[in-house]
């Protein structure tokens, strides 16, 4: 009886499964593609009226206007008149594929415990069957940052492409770079009770910051010796920032603490740091100017962190940042799921000192520029991946944004997902029709 009962239970689950499953990977590119007619936005500020991007075996072979040669008898022509074509947005920072259901345990990976963990790597949590990604791949972002958090070294992200059977295929660059949160010496904590922020003063800020010192001092002086016996996991780990392999991501908000933490970086021989939140990083513009620090911005879409600072300061920052000679990107992980949302927020940056092409390169070319990736993706240029997206209106304008095509290394990429699917089962219902 208790056999029939498992067997019932498996076929019901495994029938559930078969329905709410995601489609399958795309398969390689086997012959060349070319989009042709559509307007094509590089992504560095360029943009071809009436162009053509060709690609071939994952990578892209021209790009031009009408007049490009290509073979025209055996490449397979999408034309794409009326249409905007770009490179693959690109999300920092990003918790897809770490988070399936906030409110389940079993489905997060993004946090260990403890308070050092420089040798955790996200990529083998990475779940390519997330239900999550593909709402993400339908607004154009193409590659994700897994990234861990927690702590205050919360460990390794890697580079994930948003389409592939496992891990493995997913991953377009490992181990990029180890995160650190900085201590903060003011606090913003929500009280719900009395719905309202309250500022509170951090009673372990300096423990803490000795604690990261003697952290960075013995995994710097761990670096230096030559046949380390016996390992450290956590030491080795390190090395990779002291040899300028990896970048070191600091999340820092105030602008003091930003100059703290860069200099506590550079005290250490850290040479490839990154300021990623930086709120208030005007308050330390030429600070950063000098060390020449990129800045990954948080969204747009937020209050300022002061009733006496202009409300619009967040739209404003990224286009005060850039002006003053900053490689400024953009990243959005208030929730896992709102990843989906990244060119919306960037998009109203446009609004508010930069032009549209400024906006569209902080999540494509900057943030490729950022994550050491800008050889491979983020711009629409002879030799680079083939990760593109067409896009019926403006893909940073949720009013008009409809993307109709998506390619990842040349690979099409299926744009069905858990939430159009329900769409259509209600619409069909209800006799609703576009």
């Amino acid at each position: 009886m208790k056999k029939t009962l498992l067997l019932l239970s498996f076929l019901q689950i495994s029938i559930f499964s078969l329905f709410a499953q995601n489609s399958a990977p795309a398969l390689p590119q086997t012959k060349p593609i070319a989009l042709v007619g559509g307007t094509i936005h590089i992504g560095n500020g360029q943009i071809i009226q009436n162009g053509v991007v060709v690609f071939d075996k994952g990578n892209i072979t021209a790009v031009g206007d009408a007049n490009t040669n290509f073979d025209r008898i055996n490449t397979e022509v999408i034309n794409v008149s009326g249409k905007q074509v770009y490179p693959g947005l690109i999300a920092p920072s990003a918790l897809a594929g770490l988070v399936e259901i906030s409110s389940v345990r079993a489905t997060i990976d993004h946090t260990e415990i403890g308070q050092f963990n420089p040798n955790i790597h996200s990529y083998v949590a990475y779940n390519t069957d997330s239900e999550v990604i593909p709402t993400i791949r339908g607004n154009g972002i193409l590659i994700g940052q897994a990234t861990p958090e927690g702590g205050i070294i919360s460990g390794n992200s890697s580079i994930m492409e948003y389409d592939g059977w496992n891990w493995e295929d997913a991953l377009l660059k490992k181990d990029d770079g180890i995160w650190l949160n900085y201590p903060a010496l003011i606090a913003r904590q929500f009280n719900f009770d009395e719905l309202r922020f309250v500022i509170k003063k951090n009673e372990k800020y300096v423990e803490q910051k000795n604690e990261l010192h003697k952290f960075f001092g013995d995994a710097l002086a761990y670096s230096e010796i030559k046949n380390p016996t016996p390992l450290n996991a956590k030491f080795e780990d390190m090395k990779g920032l002291f040899n300028g392999i990896k970048n070191l991501y600091i999340r820092v908000n105030d602008g003091k603490e930003i100059i703290e933490a860069v200099n506590l970086a550079k005290q250490y021989k850290i040479s490839k740091i990154v300021v990623v939140g930086g709120e208030d990083a005007d308050f330390a513009l030429e600070f950063l100017k000098e060390n020449n620090i990129p800045v990954i911005v948080s969204p747009t879409h937020r209050l300022p962190n002061s009733a006496d600072e202009d409300v619009w300061k967040p739209y404003k920052l990224p286009a005060e940042l850039m002006k003053a000679g900053l490689t400024v990107g953009m990243y959005y992980t208030e929730e896992f799921w709102r990843t989906r949302n990244l060119p919306f927020v960037a998009g109203t940056a446009a609004g508010f000192g930069m032009t549209p092409e400024q906006a569209l390169q902080m999540i494509t070319l900057n943030n490729a520029k950022i994550l050491g990736i800008d050889k491979q993706v983020g711009s629409i240029e002879v030799g680079k991946n083939a990760t593109i997206v067409v896009s019926a209106g403006d893909l940073l304008d949720m009013r008009t944004s409809k993307v109709e095509h998506a390619f990842i290394r040349g690979k099409k990429i299926d744009l069905d997902d858990k939430q159009k699917r329900l769409y259509k089962k209600f619409a069909d219902k209800y006799g609703i029709k576009e």
